[in-house]
């Protein structure tokens, strides 16, 4: 078939639509719709096919991009599809949760040259979710079973992908986790509406058909020993993740009202899941009705302001002590933060928690830019939760 690339000139960027923000903030529905083959041809065939491709090589896990692409382009799926899932254990989840426009898309060639950067993240999906709608996605099956087995510490992205890489060479393998459900922070931490669990509980299902096992809530330490783990199997992987939160080293962090992060965000996707989550009954981790400040600029905090939008908050403000421009998370998702009503106040860094019975306002050094030798200069104030108010 005659090739249909480098049409970057002529078609403009273009991503599938999306709802609008007065409608999504109301569920925790995924905001983009998906492509029809058409549209996803008609974009992947804007890829340049650069001699040196820094999608790849900006790329966590260095997926063949150009390649798939310029299938997609020509009307190959499955083998788009075959190319994506080589070097990737989840393509349709990295196409949805990835920070594009860091990696792949941030480094696009034609985005350099001004032309928009080809929609990568939106056709990867697009592959793969054709690919499960088809039956090309197929459980991992080995050409000879191997007499020995691994145990694997944790069922979220790390330990799923080890878990089918090892199954694929003819191990037995068992995966043990905590919680009552695989696929860890890909299930609990990550909001449905960037993330629909739908998506997550069908790969752990393909990795139950291809013969892994899970011994779901076992903790090792609690219900198991790690001795126990290596009389039981030839090699132990330990891929548990990062749970653990990190206090800000502050006066009164911990007052009643200053919430973890994945606390938050766990609690939700469990109700989301249809679990009875106690806390959101009471309101500890409910944000209705509330004036709701997030400290931090990583994707974590987004999706905690995006699902504080979500549950109702009376308002919703995120502080961080760099600007815009410097933030570690998704541009795309501070975008979309603003689109739903979320306020961004920058070059924020908290000094303290302050209140009685539970924390009433946050105390904080605001950064401004100066003509002088010194790039900022810091200046008081206070951030009401119940006025949401800065005062100097």
């Amino acid at each position: 078939m005659a090739s249909k690339m480098l049409t970057f000139v002529t078609v403009g960027r273009e991503m599938p639509a999306k709802r609008p923000a007065s409608g999504r903030r109301r569920d925790f529905r995924e905001i983009y719709a998906r492509f029809d083959e058409a549209e996803a041809a008609t974009q992947a065939g804007r890829c340049s096919q650069c001699g040196v491709p820094f999608c790849q090589v900006h790329c966590p896990v260095h997926n063949n991009i150009p390649d798939w692409l310029k299938l997609a382009a020509e009307g190959r799926l499955e083998e788009a599809y075959e190319v994506s899932s080589a070097t990737n254990n989840f393509p349709e989840i990295c196409g949805r949760i990835c920070p594009q426009d860091r990696l792949c898309e941030g480094n696009c060639v034609i985005e350099q040259s001004g032309h928009g950067t080809v929609t990568i993240g939106a056709v990867e999906r697009y592959i793969t979710d054709t690919a499960w709608e088809k039956g090309w996605v197929k459980p991992a099956t080995p050409r000879r079973e191997l007499a020995r087995s691994i145990g694997i510490i944790g069922a979220g992205p790390a330990g799923m992908a080890a878990a089918e890489q090892l199954r694929r060479k003819g191990y037995r393998v068992v995966i043990y986790d905590r919680h009552d459900r695989a696929g860890g922070l890909m299930i609990y931490g990550i909001p449905s509406f960037k993330l629909e669990k739908e998506i997550v509980q069908r790969r752990a299902q393909l990795l139950s058909d291809a013969g892994v096992s899970f011994e779901l809530n076992t903790e090792i330490g609690r219900d198991l020993s790690l001795e126990d783990l290596r009389a039981r199997h030839d090699a132990v992987l330990i891929a548990c993740g990062v749970y653990k939160p990190r206090d800000i080293l502050a006066p009164g962090v911990g007052l009643p009202g200053i919430i973890p992060a994945l606390d938050y965000l766990i609690a939700n996707n469990r109700a989301s899941l249809g679990d009875d989550v106690p806390e959101l009954k009471t309101g500890r981790l409910n944000a209705k009705g509330k004036n709701v400040v997030v400290i931090g600029g990583g994707d974590t905090a987004m999706d905690c302001v995006r699902t504080a939008v979500r549950q109702g908050a009376k308002s919703v403000r995120c502080l961080y002590r760099r600007d815009r421009a410097n933030m570690p998370g998704s541009q795309r998702e501070v975008r979309h933060a603003e689109e739903e009503g979320v306020e961004f106040v920058w070059l924020a860094a908290p000094e303290a928690f302050l209140g009685d019975d539970a924390v009433t306002h946050v105390r904080c050094a605001m950064l401004r830019e100066t003509r002088c030798d010194t790039p900022y200069a810091a200046t008081g104030c206070f951030l009401s939760l119940k006025k949401i108010k800065i005062c100097g």
